[in-house]
């Protein structure tokens, strides 16, 4: 790399723009979307989809709720062309949906793409042609003269074409493709000539796409430059300002939301951003960013998976696990702060007496998405007590006392440092069996007790297995607990305060069990943790007890 990248390249000149409107501005509703998946996308693939994949793809984009959809360049050979025809033909383009074609502005090219959708009730020829300084030097050595006339050509092509098919409603959409590096006042005098033409009107406007083929400048001057061209742009109310933004920079999205501020009123791009280089701007996280700021996008992600899973069979290209909204992981948290934080947070959430969305580090609900929640925390060396206990109760129901979180956290560490891998539930119940609830090796087990006496002056007997051998032991004290850590006091059992003591139910109705905590200490001042779980909430408090006896 060089040292002074000054020397090689040249910051992108700004827009003047006196008095820029799109700063204050907020996205209150979604714009028309076009869906450039089987044209923009499917050229970009190392291996282009099929007429199947194609098919399956159509499908899904009209169960998400696209209603414009470019579904290919028919005249780049015969599979491109028969398979937008077989829509067509076999009646599979739903009455709300308008398909699109692509074609450069030659016309042969156009007939070609006017054959194609013979019999169509309605479509939209997209006809573009390059017209920025470095195409027209380097790429085509045509002056602006000669650009324009090629746009201006294929535009009475389109015009001728599509006078033969009267019984299709006929739209059109114009690209001063590479807009995004070419003058602004070339760009609006192409396609002011194209609009003497094609002669739009409020009733059927002309679609004016403003690409960024290549994003070559910060989103700010994207919208810089589509607010300049909404202004100067003869009669404003006959056109429609698309975006097709591509993602060279990294910030697709961002020059798409700044360009509708800038007053834009369609977005082009593919479902999770797939396109050539780095990409088309992704629709979907373009349209979630909407969903969680309350505007209603109009499209349908509420079984994510089913979307991903399409789109990764169709294209053969994974969707990355940190993929905003898709991903499988950006949903999960491994910190232990941030999982301390979410936990709290859906405590909360469940506490208030709203419906407003309010959960640290969760931008967006993944049940609005098809997810649920298991998956939100997992649990690995970096994982803290919120989400241990988080996964506990997720998969068991049990709820543990906040200092009980913090004992159990160090063996879960423990466990996490010695298999240097993520921890999954079943690893964790695992870890909690083995230190809290009855086993073999342990001293103290129950198999049988009986309590009697009035209240405040209660009789505990039980029969209880120590170390293998069954005995009777017996003990007076308050309440149930206070007889069992006496009975146990005097036998071969350790003395025991209790500081802390919850129970709560796990699940509801009549087979719902019991869960019991107890937070003890020993003579020697040692502070010891014990649980107990029974279908009877009195027997998993004695359960606790002794829990608790055999870990001191």
């Amino acid at each position: 790399m060089l040292r002074d990248p000054s020397s090689k390249y040249r910051p992108f000149p700004q827009v003047n723009l006196p008095g820029r409107q799109w700063p204050s501005r907020t996205i209150t509703k979604a714009p028309r979307w076009l869906s450039t998946d089987m044209r923009d996308g499917n050229q970009a693939l190392i291996d282009p989809m099929d007429a199947e994949k194609k098919t399956r793809f159509f499908e899904l984009l009209c169960k998400v709720g696209l209603k414009e959809i470019e579904v290919g360049f028919p005249s780049a050979g015969a599979t491109e062309f028969d398979f937008i025809s077989g829509l067509v033909q076999q009646d599979k383009i739903p009455d709300d949906v308008i398909v699109q074609v692509l074609t450069q502005s030659r016309q042969d090219l156009i007939e070609t793409s006017f054959q194609s959708l013979k019999g169509a009730k309605k479509a939209i020829v997209h006809l573009y042609n390059a017209v920025s300084p470095a195409w027209r030097r380097i790429v085509f050595g045509m002056s602006r003269e000669e650009i324009k006339a090629i746009a201006v050509a294929g535009a009475k092509v389109l015009r001728d074409e599509a006078a033969k098919q009267p019984d299709t409603d006929w739209h059109f959409e114009y690209s001063p493709e590479t807009f995004s590096t070419a003058e602004l006042d070339f760009s609006i005098e192409v396609c002011e000539a194209v609009m003497d033409i094609l002669r739009p009107t409020t009733d059927k406007p002309l679609i004016l796409n403003l690409p960024a083929t290549v994003e070559a400048a910060t989103p700010n001057i994207y919208a810089d430059q589509i607010e300049w061209f909404c202004r100067n742009i003869r009669s404003r109310e006959t056109v429609v300002i698309s975006l097709h933004t591509h993602n060279d920079r990294g910030t697709g999205v961002a020059a798409s939301e700044l360009g509708l501020l800038a007053g834009a009123d369609r977005v082009e791009g593919c479902l999770f951003g797939n396109g050539e280089r780095t990409g088309n701007v992704d629709l979907v996280t373009l349209a979630l960013n909407m969903y969680t700021q309350g505007v209603d996008p109009e499209l349908d992600f509420s079984n994510i998976d089913e979307v991903i899973q399409t789109v990764e069979y169709c294209n053969a290209l994974p969707v990355h696990p940190r993929h905003p909204y898709a991903g499988d992981l950006v949903f999960t948290a491994f910190s232990g702060s941030h999982q301390d934080a979410i936990k709290k947070g859906f405590a909360a959430q469940e506490a208030r007496n709203d419906d407003f969305w309010d959960v640290p580090y969760l931008p967006i609900d993944p049940k609005d998405l098809g997810r649920d929640y298991e998956a939100v925390i997992r649990v690995n060396s970096q994982s803290g007590k919120g989400g241990v206990a988080w996964v506990l109760e997720q998969d068991k129901g049990l709820k543990l006392p906040k200092r009980m979180q913090a004992d159990f956290s160090r063996h879960v560490q423990a466990l996490a440092d010695e298999t240097s891998r993520e921890l999954n539930a079943a690893d964790i119940w695992g870890r909690f069996e083995q230190i809290y609830l009855p086993g073999e090796k342990d001293r103290f087990v129950l198999e049988d007790y009986e309590e009697s006496g009035a209240a405040g002056q209660r009789v505990f007997v039980g029969r209880i297995a120590v170390d293998g051998e069954t005995q009777s032991i017996s003990g007076r004290g308050n309440g149930l607990i206070s007889g069992v850590i006496d009975a146990l006091a005097g036998t071969t059992g350790p003395n025991l305060d209790v500081v802390d003591y919850s129970e709560h139910a796990i699940g509801h109705g009549a087979d719902a069990q019991a869960a019991a905590y107890v937070e003890c200490r020993t003579a020697d001042g040692r502070t010891v943790f014990g649980v107990g779980i029974d279908a009877d909430i009195a027997t998993a408090s004695v359960r606790a007890v002794l829990s608790a006896a055999n870990r001191a």
